[in-house]
């Protein structure tokens, strides 16, 4: 022991011990001090950061058939389209709008005139199988899908439409005119040309490959679970370690497929699956109490009742158009149908300011508003006892307020059908209410627009595109202009809306629709839903952007995350 320790030692050991145990409580707090400034320098210095790590079990109703961008036309199909492949661009969330960030593409132009798009890809990229991704496979697919022989869902949006390879790294699109919402086309998914090539038009449809996918997306096919009937009953993903974006948080990934909801619903019970999506409001009020958040987000699309003026003749009066909006009782299938996943609407123009109230005394403004034009009945039509029924006398015939209502045999469909026909009777109209199957509906009643009054849903989409619903081209299959309107005014402002790309003319152009819209009310509108998604809370950054179909709330996947660590975020830049 050095001098100099030990005279310390002494000098301690001299000190009276009052003095003593004074001296080293000093020392103990100086020592808690400097731990405890260290301990928060420390922590200054730490950032929470998703590791990666941990998975996924989801279960969906339906089973994949198409898994193709291409092809894919049902909600399974689509889901695995969104974690198998990639597009030029993906959505992105921007407060409440969707923005459209680059991602195969590294970036893109748009020309002056909005006729041209240039996509500049990024280095490096590659398929699941390690091969390389070029602009070729881009061209490959855009002209895939331009053949008629093809018959791709996706097929009318493109139409116009060329594509070039300008070099390895880059292609360009020319449009025939200028189309506002062609970013979003940008997004459909990517096919592999190596794999593609050798497939015929023909044989398109019946490859394998539309099950045993291969993709550049998020997520990659590890195994595909079978049934006896070798039917996919689940398809296992690992994450894309080459992932355009950056390799997702989470490690694997699985999608359960189930015939119906009954199955879906027993097997969240029983701890199969964590996660369900696109199932009805009513299923979701049942659901056992577990560590799960409840996204509901507003979907592009509106449910309406259009009126066949050239079916049912009592539909060439507006004013009965009118009171028969005024009698729905839209918070009636919001609250008790929807369960509050939806809001009323009074345009097909789907925006905030579009939500509405109900209007009070509305069956009272539905008769003045039929006594007006000529309709008469006695008061009980009012007090719900259903007997008297609305005529209107002419001079040599008495016309009766009596339709059918055709609509689909969707559970919500069909609950909110019953609750508008029994409002309708109860007010004093003959109504008649008619169900089809899906199929049915659209093949023999939508098509040859064989109805009276339709209670039907129009997917407006992000873009807002109402040209197939209203334009007057379009009164007649394939067109979706189901009220059959014709409106010479509103058709110059569909136009005009799909050759803009300038947002305050468009916003000035909607506004200019909606109002005509409202003069001539061609359908009663009622609700736009809500998109619901039940996913565990142990899921962090699960931020959807808004949605056009059950498929985009997997825009962002990459992104979630269920482990985290701590670093010093100096690492991190």
């Amino acid at each position: 022991m050095i001098p100099r320790q030990a005279e310390i030692r002494t000098a301690v050991k001299t000190l009276p011990r009052s003095k003593r145990t004074f001296a080293l409580g000093l020392l103990a707090i100086f020592l808690l001090a400097i731990i405890g400034f260290l301990w928060q320098t420390n922590n200054a210095w730490l950032t929470t950061q998703p590791r990666s790590g941990g998975n996924l079990n989801e279960g969906i109703v339906g089973s994949p058939r198409f898994i193709n961008p291409l092809l894919a036309t049902s909600g399974a199909d689509r889901d695995l389209v969104a974690l198998i492949f990639s597009g030029l661009v993906r959505a992105e969330k921007l407060g409440e709008e969707v923005k459209w960030a680059p991602d195969l593409a590294e970036r893109y132009e748009v020309s002056e005139d909005g006729r041209t798009y240039t996509f500049t890809l990024r280095q490096d990229l590659t398929w699941h199988d390690g091969n390389a991704l070029t602009a070729d496979d881009i061209v490959f697919t855009i002209n895939r899908l331009l053949d008629p022989n093809l018959k791709s869902p996706r097929r009318g949006s493109w139409e116009g439409v060329s594509v070039e390879k300008v070099d390895a790294l880059t292609v360009r699109f020319t449009l025939k005119q200028s189309y506002g919402g062609f970013l979003e086309n940008a997004a459909l998914g990517i096919l592999p040309e190596h794999l593609w090539q050798e497939v015929s038009t023909d044989n398109f449809a019946l490859s394998p490959l539309n099950i045993e996918a291969v993709g550049s997306g998020p997520y990659q096919v590890n195994n595909i679970n079978r049934d006896d009937t070798n039917s996919p009953i689940a398809y296992e993903f690992k994450s894309f370690a080459n992932f355009a974006l950056g390799q997702p948080h989470l490690d694997s990934l699985t999608l359960h497929f189930f015939s119906n909801e009954e199955d879906l619903l027993k097997a969240y019970e029983n701890g199969q699956i964590e996660s369900l999506a696109a199932v009805s409001p009513a299923a979701i009020a049942t659901l056992p109490a577990r560590d799960v958040k409840i996204l509901s987000l507003p979907l592009p699309r509106i449910f309406a009742i259009f009126f066949n003026q050239n079916e049912a003749e009592i539909f060439t009066q507006k004013s009965v158009r009118q009171a028969l909006d005024l009698i729905v009782d839209k918070q009636a299938i919001v609250t008790e149908i929807l369960k509050g996943h939806g809001q009323i609407i009074t345009s097909p123009v789907i925006t905030n300011a579009t939500a509405a109230t109900p209007k009070p005394n509305r069956l009272n403004q539905a008769r003045d508003i039929l006594i007006e034009a000529g309709w008469a009945t006695s008061t009980t039509a009012l007090t719900g006892g259903g007997q008297a029924k609305w005529e209107k006398k002419g001079k040599t015939t008495t016309e009766k307020l009596a339709f059918t209502l055709a609509t689909s045999d969707a559970p919500e469909l069909k609950a909110a059908a019953e609750l508008i026909v029994k409002s309708w009777n109860d007010f004093g109209a003959e109504v008649k209410l008619e169900i089809f199957d899906l199929g049915a509906l659209n093949q023999n009643v939508i098509r040859p627009r064989e109805y009276q009054a339709l209670f039907f849903g129009e997917v407006i989409g992000r873009t807002g595109d109402l040209y197939p619903f209203w334009h007057s081209s379009q009164r007649l299959d394939p067109g979706l202009n189901v009220a059959l309107y014709t409106n010479i005014a509103v058709d110059k402002i569909l136009e005009d809306l799909r050759g803009t790309t300038d947002n305050r003319k468009r916003d000035e152009l909607y506004k200019q629709f909606a109002t005509e819209i409202a003069k001539d009310h061609p359908a009663s509108f009622l609700y736009a839903p809500h998109f619901v998604y039940v996913v565990p809370t142990r899921l962090k950054d699960v931020e959807i952007p808004p949605v056009n179909l059950a498929s985009d709330r997997f825009s962002n996947i990459y992104r979630w995350y269920a482990d985290e660590e701590k670093v010093w975020s100096f690492l991190t830049n």
